[in-house]
């Protein structure tokens, strides 16, 4: 083949490849993280301003400022004699925040029910509840988990809220989060839960919490008790697997309603904003 020959062909060659190539057209956008906001409440009853009956329009104004996805409640009263009857706690919560909800008994008190409920923004897919018991050798309160199964953006995930005895005492608290425990090791889905654990964080209880379930607070957890002047740190937001969530944000809000002059509850809600990773 003449050397003419051979440069007619690269020639030849290098035209088609610009003429047949396609254009490169800018990078494709990189996906946005899948973000949650949520909230967990220990809402007293409703009692901390009003009493009975109830006034829940306190809590929803909490609630409706941060506009959370989620939100984990604990000791909802429902058809109680110590905050109405006819309430029925989280139902009427979730009518005056646009929310879908689900409740589970912990106990029977004042003629109604006690126990934990969650609110979702997000159409709630599955709901269960479970037990959790406490030490035979001491006196103490039977609690739940409200659990519901939630998809964000194509993403599958649980959403649990629950509270954890109160007594002085650990062994209620250690038993409960060993049952916690369990009850995570079944579970097939990532998993975000909240509550009021009546634990501080150097607890034993919470040694065991962590042993199965990420801190959305990571370095130092904000005081949630009282609302009025927090002390200590009882209210928790957390996550599994690891790295299955990250928490960007992660703060106290007291719940102080300034035109009332009234906390809205005798703890502080903690809201978390999460993405699913």
């Amino acid at each position: 083949m003449s050397r003419y020959l051979v440069i007619s062909l690269l020639l030849l060659l290098c035209a088609c490849s610009k003429s047949d190539g396609k254009k490169e057209g800018p990078p494709a956008p990189v996906k946005e993280k899948i973000r949650l906001k949520v909230m967990t409440y220990n809402i007293y009853g409703a009692r901390a301003s009003t009493g009975a009956p109830a006034d829940l329009s306190l809590l929803a104004k909490v609630i409706n400022e941060q506009q959370p996805d989620l939100v984990a409640l604990q000791e909802v009263d429902v058809f109680t004699n110590r905050t109405g009857i006819t309430v029925h706690q989280a139902k009427e919560l979730a009518a005056l925040t646009g929310m879908e909800w689900f409740f589970t008994k912990a106990i029977d008190v004042s003629g109604g029910q006690y126990g934990d409920a969650v609110l979702s923004r997000l159409p709630i897919k599955e709901s269960k509840r479970y037990a959790l018991p406490v030490d035979p050798n001491v006196s103490g309160e039977f609690r739940s988990v409200a659990m519901i199964k939630v998809n964000k953006e194509g993403k599958d995930f649980y959403f649990a809220s629950t509270h954890l005895d109160h007594l002085s005492q650990e062994e209620n608290r250690l038993v409960q989060a060993a049952e916690l425990k369990k009850i995570v090791a079944a579970l097939d889905l990532p998993l975000i839960m909240a509550g009021d654990l009546n634990a501080v964080p150097t607890s034993q209880t919470m040694n065991i919490i962590r042993s199965f379930m990420n801190l959305g607070c990571t370095q130092q957890c904000p005081l949630t008790f009282p609302s009025n002047k927090p002390d200590r740190t009882i209210d928790y937001i957390m996550t599994t697997p690891n790295g299955g969530f990250s928490v960007s944000t992660y703060q106290p809000l007291t719940g102080y309603i300034a035109d009332k002059n009234v906390y809205a509850s005798d703890h502080c809600a903690v809201v978390a904003t999460i993405s699913i990773n």
